[in-house]
């Protein structure tokens, strides 16, 4: 399955980023030509291998700024740039302060707070069996990219409960999207999960019957695992009334989202609900009268 292929990509991606990268030695490492490697990480994660690169390394060199002494110089040689120079005018584009003014103006807003309580999350609330156990706040010192990331962690006594799970969500109406194909991804990166995690995505009709559900179960994040992009896709149907996301723990450990998105896709991006193993299936109904036997029994 592509999903399978891209995290396997951003998985070689992320051990490698401080070495020489380009799309041939990605594509390679996926087995696929840089032409078909191109087209199918662009399709799934919304910007080509040399954007995520640079968006990468620009993050991890924002993160040593904030949270090291490391020299500018230094910090431009270790994330792939040639020069200080270009290092400084990439920064600039996504951070819009040049790296040593963003380390110490950036500095002097997280000294006061380094998380934001649950209250300051807009339109996210924390649910789940056992909500009690886990604790959210955003996170200033973990980021994907340029923003700071959702921290979604349990407290000691989940530790000793690997069944139940907290979730962070938010609901809306469904009635834009109705009869679209819509994904809700994001990049995800754990620690120490015991159980497991994963995005999810449902909806629901007006009278909160599920019309079609998806939480990673059977492709679920595990461990200790680097930034990763991970989604959910399913159409919308007719008769939908509210749609939910959100990203749930179950067990205990650690779990940041960074960079997530709700958009419409193609039909040829495959929906992840379950409800596209028609092409498994038989192409009708089979042995109605009981007279067929496996073929390995007309033998014996």
């Amino acid at each position: 399955m592509h999903y399978q292929l891209i995290h396997k990509s951003i998985e070689f991606i992320e051990q490698h980023l401080e070495e020489e990268l380009d799309l041939e030695k990605v594509a390679k490492a996926a087995g696929l030509s840089k032409y078909h490697f191109h087209r199918i990480f662009r399709k799934y994660v919304n910007k080509n291998v040399h954007e995520y690169i640079r968006a990468r390394r620009l993050s991890q060199a924002a993160n040593l700024l904030l949270y090291s002494e490391t020299r500018i110089l230094e910090i431009a040689l270790q994330c792939g740039f040639e020069s200080q120079e270009a290092f400084t005018r990439a920064f600039k584009e996504i951070y819009d302060l040049p790296p040593a003014q963003y380390r110490s103006q950036v500095r002097l807003l997280i000294q006061e707070r380094e998380v934001f309580t649950m209250s300051e999350i807009t339109g996210w609330y924390i649910t789940g069996t056992h909500q009690e156990k886990y604790k959210v706040e955003i996170d200033r010192r973990v980021c994907y990219k340029t923003s700071p990331s959702m921290h979604l962690h349990s407290k000691e006594e989940a530790a000793q409960d690997d069944n139940g799970f907290g979730t962070l969500m938010q609901q809306f109406q469904a009635r834009e999207y109705r009869g679209r194909r819509m994904r809700f991804s994001g990049f995800v990166r754990t620690e120490d999960v015991t159980g497991w995690s994963g995005l999810w995505m449902r909806v629901d009709d007006h009278q909160q019957n599920m019309l079609a559900f998806d939480n990673m179960q059977n492709r679920s994040i595990q461990g200790t695992t680097e930034w990763n992009h991970y989604a959910c896709v399913m159409d919308i149907p007719s008769e939908a009334d509210v749609i939910n996301i959100g990203i749930l723990l179950s067990g205990s450990g650690q779990v940041w989202l960074g960079e997530c998105e709700f958009e419409e896709v193609g039909k040829d991006v495959p929906v992840t609900d379950g409800s596209t193993g028609a092409e498994n299936l038989p192409s009708g109904p089979q042995n109605l009268k009981f007279d067929q036997q496996p073929e390995h029994s007309a033998s014996s």
